[in-house]
Formats: structure tokens, C-alpha cells, sequence
């Protein structure tokens, strides 16, 4: 009998529901789940492909150490050992743990305890540094605790929807759909879009502020200022709940409306409208996300914004406040359990004796850490200068994700001993470790996560575990038991969330904001059948709510909410050698370093390789034409990625993905470039304003391949591949041209030797076309050109799972292009229905005249929604042509 699961997706911080169908012969599918409230069954195009994604292929089977199978306990003791042994020797600073918010809560929970409870120290960080720390510390500055105060709901209920340093649509795209829907059903709801490039997001701006980078703090200064004058300002909030206005209001009115201008790269006129805007519109919310946090002012960016929150009262009730959107599924139940460098379990903080007595006494561990351990960049320098004696990273690959990307992966080489766990063989990290760890995946793990609205769910199992593959949570208490630690004697991840909300109440009383004591007592059935919530989930019912900070009642000793003074700092990094301005970020239809969406051939029909987004003017002084190849290069490293010339991205700034690895492609681990410069307060990296020189690749020759195997690497001196319907396709350019063309195919693609090609080479042009063929089937075909291969990409993929019986069909496939009456769809723009653009601009001409219209025809849109802003760019396109 068929079986429906309801678990939760595994990608960004909106935390939807998911319902896993697994049918009689094993097969999954997945659909957004329409009871849970984070998306009322909604799902993104990533979310919708979670079924495309959970292959065995790559998967890690079994434990290894130093490259070989080994067996569990061979492993464990070994690491216990080594652990053990450099403890003895040099002290509990000396091994360190770098986690992820792809664990779930109960993972991150024993990896916390064992650390900081058990070893004695704090060395323990995750990849939520590199997103989510500065909002963390800004939290804490201005309330005394890490508290979102509102819900998803606010946002649609507000006037006014604030989106700074937030491509909403499409890295939270469920959440810019319930916006989208609620502007469609109130016209008159403004949405502010606060972003250097023109996003996908801004599609549903009345107003788009393209801000200098890092010029943030500048603008809510400007912004706090100006209400300090104006009636917004709530004195009786102010005087009742708060400390500091007087000191950040000179802070901020200091500034003169020039420097105001100058800092933020924006004209009077616009200015004066964001600032009235905000002014007249009570129900105000701001959401903010990477662009704000990944700063070396992060800290002070987040304090910005909530200074003019707290200023009107604008905070905790309907339809108002500040809104931090997280960027990974479990963010916030890292948080929750102490997953920092710099926390305790529980919202408790490591700086306070009486929060170690309490953790401790609960705990009954023989020791606390009493100082906050490495921040994610110090844990690396540690390991790098030889601090760090043992590692273990969970869950992560710092190898691409971390700034200073080359010197992190030598320090990671050069670590006496490394273990990581994951559920992929090869990963950039993976390939450093001594032990690997099979962990489990997304429909393997059972556990906990918390979204971005404080809402805890359920991520259930749906699969069997693969092989060996075991729970994170499992590996940790089986090590922990090994050292000689008690108090891991778990048997399911029951038993850890109940100790963890336990641990929330714990002579708690409201002091803390953190509180789940409801589910202190949770048994397997309670576990089993839990229902989403959002926390406050205190034992003590009269105690719950849903937002916080309305009447007051912060967590600092007198109940104050903190204004903090913040000055704009001078963040001017580029130079005459660096000129450029680099910014990192996500894209819509990729996860993190790809190891689970590189899977699924659908999401990498929309982009299939790492891109330079640049504006016209700069590529034509650059002497880069559209669809050329650039190489960015700053003091720390250096990538060779496409050129995607667009008006969108601002003059002098260029935005670069942060998804492609050594996986798949030649050199695109773009956060080699950025430097380890971090937010003093929070520790957070500089990710999205780098100093870099950008100059066209020179290349001979370019090519475009397809083939069902995947290809051996490296291949060229540039090279993409993506994962596609069928097999493989691949992006080629060369230095110097090839000697021998078919058996640099035979070798690339592990072609058969009796294999002859069917093509044909242009001297004049230099235009190459080489295919190869075993019975009816396409085994590999290569389009080579002096300039970028103009090849029906889609359709030559599509090719891989065609017949080709006879040699006219054959021929057509060398040409590159369809035939009279096949169409090719060209590039994926709605990943969801896989509709390509010549579809669209079809419909158009064929009466289509809206992005509505075109979903009613091709369904592309309907889903979620992410591609409007692209389809509505085809659509006036069309229409623009078509009248002149």
C-alpha cells in the first residue's frame, strides 16, 4: 500500500511541509503539504524536486578510514583515540567541531553537550556563522536575547514590507508568494526593495533603492533621524521600554543629508520617499537576510534597522517589526540549542556564571566551557597555524563555502586529523578526511527544525537508512560513549528533544525566551504525531504567545529593550588593481554547495553554470561580450565563470553565485576570492563586498557536449557540467585547440573504441561537430566554435533519451538544431514545468499578453512563482517588438 508522510523540506529557513508519497514499488514523490502554516502547500521549484534528489548515486555507504571500508566500531574507537589523545596532550582547545544547519536540532543538541559540556570546550561552530550571526548578535544587543519577534503572518497583514539586502524571490520564494497574494489582494500594500542589483524580487517593488553596498547603517541612521523629528516617534514606548535613544539619535543625526546621499549611492528624491514612506505607514515590516548580515558591519546593520523599529513601537504586534529571514532549515533550532561559538544551550549565554552553573547542574557534566570557543574563520586560522589538533565537520563543506576558500581546504589538509561526516563520498571536503562518516539524508533522518518564525516541525523518515548510513546524533553519542562520558545513552531522537525542552524550562520562569517545557515529558507516540508549533511553548499554558515585545518585557536584566549608537563604517574596498566590487549570493533552482540539487537535471535546466553578472557598460569596456568568459581575481584567489551582461546589476558591481565547486566545474569556487575579513562583533564573514579585477578568459576554442556518462574531469581549461535528462551537458572552452579530436572524446566521455563519429569540421569557421552512436542510442555529441557554440541546448539534451534509427536524424542532431516543425523550447525559465522561453514567446505571439495568460497556457509561473519576474520581462519584450 502506498504511504504519505508528513515531513518538512530540508532547504531554506521558510520551513515548509512537505507530504512524502512512497508508492508500492518505492517510488517518491512530494507535494507542498497544505496544513502546514508556513506554506499552505506551497513549494518552491527546489522543494518541488526534493523526489529527484535522493538517489543512491555518490552516496557515502560506509565509514572509511584514510580511503579504505572500515567498519563502525573500527572507526569510532579511532576517532575516541585521537580525540582523546590530543585532549590529554594539549588541553580541550585543541579539537574543534564545525557543524551546519543542515543537522537537525537533535543532532546539533549532542554535538553541543558533548563539546561543551563533556570535552570542556567551545570550539564548536557552524556554517550559520557565515549567514545568520550578525542578526544573532544584533538580537542580543538591542533585546538581551536571540529573539524574532514576529511571524510569517505579519507580512502579510503589514502596509508597508521593507526588503533589504533580500532576494526574496528566490531564496525564500514561499514567502514572496504569500507577499505577491496579499499585494494582489491589497493593492495599496507597498513593497520597498533595498538591494545594489535589480533582483527578481524587485518585480513586485513600488519602490527598488539600489544602495551602495554596505551602505545600510547610512540609511536607517538617515531613517532614524528623520522619525526622531516627525510624529512616528512613540515616546511613551521609548520612556516605558527602552534605554539608549538619546545616544543613537546623535549618532545618527550627525550624519548631514550629503553624507547620507554619498554613503548610500541614492538621490535625494528617493531617499526622502523611503523615509515618508515609512514615516505615515504604522503596520510596517523589514525583513532582512544575507545582504544585511554577511557584512564586516553586519551587527551594526541589524542594530540599525531595529533602532527605528523600537523608536515607533513598530514591534510585535499585527502586522509590524523587524523580520530576520534565516537562510538554512535549521538556523534557528542551531541557535536554540547553543550551536555557536559564543552560546549555551537554550538561549543561555556562555558569558554568564549562573546560565554554566545551571547547563552544567542539568547536564551533570564534569565540566563547562567558560569562554566562548572559535568563531568559524579563527577555527580555521586555529587549524591552519597547528592550534587545532582534531576536526570534526558535519553536515558542511567549508571548502567552498568559507572565505579564503584555498587556504581553508590547506589548513583542512594539513590538520593531523580529520573527520567529516556527510552523505555524499566526494565532496571537496570529503576528499581531506582521514575517517569519513556515512550520515543520513533528507527522507532517512527523523528529528526536529526550526523556520525562520520560531516554528518548530517535524522532518520525518520516509526511506530506509542506506547501507551503514547512521543519524549524526548517533555518531556523537557512540564517540562521546567511547571517551568515557555518561549521559549519552540515547536510543532515539525522542528521548534528546525531550531532554532539550527540558532544558528550556529549567528554572526558567520567563527569564528566558526560549521555553518548550510542554514537551518536556514527549514520549515516541507525542513525538511521532507532533504538530508544528512556534515557540514560547512554556508547561505553564498562561504563559504562551505567539509575538513578543508589544508591551515590552525584553531580556536584559531591567526589561529594557537596548538602542545602539552605530556609525557607518568606510567600506570603500576597491582599488586600481581591484577595482570591481564583488558580491556572493544564492540562485533560485541551486542549494548550497550543490550535493543534493546538482542532482536533479530539472533544477539545472534553469542555470546550468557559475556566471558573472555584469552590467553592459562595464563588459563593453571590458572587452567581454555576452555569454564570454571572464576571470575574476582578488589577492586570495581567482575563478573563470560566464558572463550574463545585464542592466539589472549596477555599474562596477558584480554578482557571482556561491553554489559550484570542484564537482562540477574547472574553477568557480567563488568564496576563494573573498577575504577573511569578519564583522567584529558577530564573527560573520564579508561575503557580499570583495574588491576584485575582473578580465575577459581568453579562450581558442569553445564548446557545448551532451553525454550519458558523466564525463571524466578535468576536461579543459574551462568546463561546467550539469546533471540533465539522460546523462550530462557540459560547457568546454580551451586554450589551445586539440589535436586529435575524436579520441580526446573517447577518452572524456569513456567511449567505446569501435565507436566511430558521425560529423563534420569547418576550417574556415573552425566549427567542429563530432557525435557518437551505439545502435539507436546517442552515447555523446561535442559542438565545438572559435566563439560561444550557438546550440539549441535543451533540445540537444533532450536528445540523450531520443532514438536515432535513421541518418537523417542523425545529421539533424550534428547541425545542433531542430528540424522544421520540432521546436526547440530554448533556456529553462520555469523550472517547475520545465517551460523554456521560445514556449513563452510563443504563447505571446499567440495571444498570451500577460504572465496570468501565459500560466493559464503553459502552466510556467503557477507554481512557485519565482520565474514571473522573467516571464513578465518575456512577455513586455514581446509586446515592445511587436509595436514598433
Amino acid at each position: 500500500m502506498p504511504t504519505e508522510t508528513k515531513t518538512t523540506c530540508p532547504y531554506c529557513g521558510v520551513g515548509c511541509g512537505v507530504i512524502a508519497r512512497v508508492d508500492d514499488e518505492g517510488v517518491v514523490s512530494v507535494k507542498g503539504d497544505p496544513d502546514h502554516p508556513a506554506n499552505f502547500g506551497r513549494l518552491c521549484s527546489k522543494g518541488s524536486a526534493l523526489a529527484e534528489t535522493i538517489d543512491l548515486d555518490g552516496r557515502l555507504h560506509h565509514p572509511e578510514i584514510a580511503g579504505e571500508r572500515a567498519g563502525w566500531d573500527e572507526a569510532l574507537d579511532l576517532m575516541a583515540q585521537r580525540f582523546s589523545d590530543a585532549i590529554a596532550e594539549h588541553g580541550p582547545d585543541s579539537v574543534a567541531f564545525y557543524v551546519s544547519g543542515q543537522l537537525l536540532t537533535e543532532d546539533y543538541y549532542v554535538a553541543n553537550k558533548l563539546m561543551k559540556g563533556f570535552v570542556g570546550s567551545a570550539n564548536i561552530d557552524t556554517n550559520s556563522r557565515l549567514c545568520m550571526s550578525s542578526s544573532v548578535a544584533g538580537h542580543r544587543r538591542a533585546f538581551g536575547s536571540d529573539t524574532v519577534p514576529g511571524c510569517y503572518e505579519d507580512i502579510e497583514l503589514a502596509d508597508l514590507v521593507i526588503l533589504t539586502g533580500s532576494n526574496l524571490a528566490w531564496c525564500h520564494p514561499v514567502l514572496y508568494q504569500r507577499l505577491a497574494a496579499a499585494k494582489a489582494a491589497r493593492p495599496g500594500m507597498k513593497v520597498v526593495v533595498i538591494d545594489p542589483r535589480r533582483t527578481m524580487t524587485a518585480d513586485i517593488a513600488d519602490m527598488h533603492l539600489a544602495i551602495r553596498p554596505d551602505g545600510d547603517v547610512a540609511l536607517f541612521n538617515g531613517l532614524l533621524a528623520h522619525l526622531a523629528k516627525s510624529t512616528a516617534i512613540d515616546e511613551n514606548y521609548l520612556a516605558a521600554h527602552t534605554m539608549g535613544f538619546a545616544a543613537a539619535f546623535a549618532t545618527a543625526s550627525s550624519m548631514t543629508f550629503t553624507e547620507l546621499m554619498d554613503r548610500t549611492g541614492l538621490g535625494a528624491n528617493e531617499i526622502r520617499q523611503f523615509f515618508a514612506l515609512f514615516e505615515r505607514t504604522e503596520k510596517v515590516v523589514t525583513c532582512y537576510s544575507q545582504g544585511v548580515n554577511q557584512s564586516s558591519s553586519g551587527t551594526d546593520k541589524v542594530n540599525a534597522i531595529l533602532n527605528c523599529h523600537l523608536a515607533t513601537g513598530r514591534i510585535g504586534r499585527h502586522g509590524m517589526g523587524p523580520f530576520s529571514l534565516t537562510g538554512q532549515p535549521n538556523a534557528m533550532g542551531g541557535r536554540e540549542v547553543g550551536g555557536l561559538a559564543n552560546m549555551l544551550a537554550a538561549h543561555m549565554a556562555i558569558e554568564s556564571a549562573d546560565d554554566r552553573d545551571r547547563v552544567q547542574r542539568f547536564w551533570g557534566s564534569p565540566t563547562i566551557a567558560d569562554r566562548p570557543g572559535l568563531k568559524a574563520v579563527d577555527l580555521f586560522e586555529a587549524v591552519a597555524d597547528g592550534r587545532i589538533k582534531a576536526l570534526w565537520i558535519m553536515a558542511t563543506n567549508p571548502v567552498v563555502s568559507m572565505p579564503d576558500a584555498d587556504a581553508v581546504e590547506a589548513a583542512i589538509r594539513a590538520c593531523p586529523f580529520v573527520v567529516v561526516s556527510d552523505v555524499m563520498k566526494t565532496t571537496d571536503t570529503a576528499r581531506h578526511a582521514h575517517v569519513l562518516l556515512p550520515s543520513l539524508g533528507w527522507g532517512e533522518k527523523d528529528g526536529t527544525v526550526t523556520n525562520s518564525e520560531r516554528r518548530i516541525s517535524r522532518q520525518r523518515s520516509v526511506l530506509p537508512a542506506p547501507s551503514e548510513a547512521r543519524a549524526d546524533w548517533w555518531q556523537l553519542a557512540e564517540v562521546a560513549r567511547r571517551m568515557g562520558f555518561l549521559g549519552f545513552e540515547y536510543t532515539t531522537p525522542t528521548e534528546i528533544f525531550a531532554e532539550h525542552a527540558a532544558l528550556s524550562a529549567f528554572e526558567n520562569d520567563g527569564s528566558r525566551d526560549f521555553d518548550i517545557g510542554a514537551y518536556a515529558g514527549i514520549g515516541p507516540a507525542g513525538y511521532e504525531a507532533m504538530m508544528p508549533f512556534q515557540w514560547p511553548a512554556p508547561a505553564q499554558e498562561g504563559r504562551k504567545t505567539t509575538r513578543f515585545f508589544a508591551n515590552g518585557h525584553f531580556y536584559h536584566p531591567d526589561r529594557k529593550a537596548r538602542f545602539i549608537a552605530v556609525t557607518p563604517a568606510e567600506t570603500e574596498r576597491t582599488s586600481v588593481d581591484y577595482p570591481f566590487t564583488l558580491n556572493t549570493g544564492r540562485i533560485r533552482d541551486q542549494w548550497h554547495t550543490m550535493t543534493r540539487t546538482g542532482k536533479s537535471a530539472r533544477l539545472s535546466a534553469h542555470i546550468a553554470e557559475p556566471f558573472a553578472e555584469l552590467h553592459p557598460r562595464d563588459a563593453r569596456e571590458l572587452g567581454v561580450g555576452s555569454a564570454g568568459l571572464v576571470e575574476l581575481e582578488s589577492p586570495h584567489g581567482m575563478a573563470v565563470v560566464r558572463a550574463l551582461v545585464t542592466e539589472r546589476q549596477a555599474r562596477g558591481n558584480v554578482f557571482v553565485p556561491m553554489h559550484w565547486n570542484d564537482q562540477f566545474a574547472a574553477k568557480a569556487r567563488i568564496d576563494a576570492l573573498v577575504p577573511p575579513l569578519i564583522d567584529r562583533v558577530s564573527g560573520q564573514p564579508a561575503s557580499k563586498n570583495v574588491a576584485i579585477a575582473v578580465r575577459p578568459f581568453s579562450a581558442s576554442l569553445y564548446g557545448f557536449a551532451v553525454s550519458i556518462a558523466r564525463p571524466a574531469s578535468p576536461l579543459a581549461d574551462y568546463w561546467a557540467l550539469a546533471k540533465a535528462e539522460g546523462g550530462w551537458r557540459i560547457e568546454l572552452a580551451f586554450a589551445s585547440v586539440v589535436a586529435d579530436w575524436t579520441a580526446w572524446c573517447r577518452d572524456a566521455f569513456a567511449l567505446p573504441a569501435d565507436v566511430e563519429p558521425l560529423g563534420y569540421a569547418d576550417r574556415q569557421t573552425g566549427d567542429l561537430r563530432l557525435a557518437f552512436f551505439e545502435g539507436d542510442r546517442l552515447l555523446a555529441a561535442v559542438f565545438l566554435a572559435r566563439q560561444p557554440v550557438a546550440v539549441a541546448r535543451n533540445w540537444a539534451v533532450s536528445q540523450l533519451t531520443a532514438e536515432h534509427g535513421n541518418l537523417r536524424k542523425r545529421f539533424t542532431l550534428v547541425a545542433g538544431r531542430p528540424g522544421a516543425g520540432k521546436p526547440d523550447p530554448g533556456a529553462t525559465v520555469c523550472s517547475c514545468f520545465s517551460v523554456g522561453v521560445n514556449q513563452i514567446i510563443t504563447a505571446v505571439r499567440g495571444g498570451c499578453q500577460t504572465v496570468e495568460a501565459v500560466g493559464k497556457e503553459l502552466d510556467a509561473g503557477t507554481n512557485c512563482g519565482s520565474c514571473r519576474a522573467e516571464i513578465r520581462e518575456i512577455v513586455e519584450g514581446c509586446l515592445t517588438v511587436a509595436a514598433e
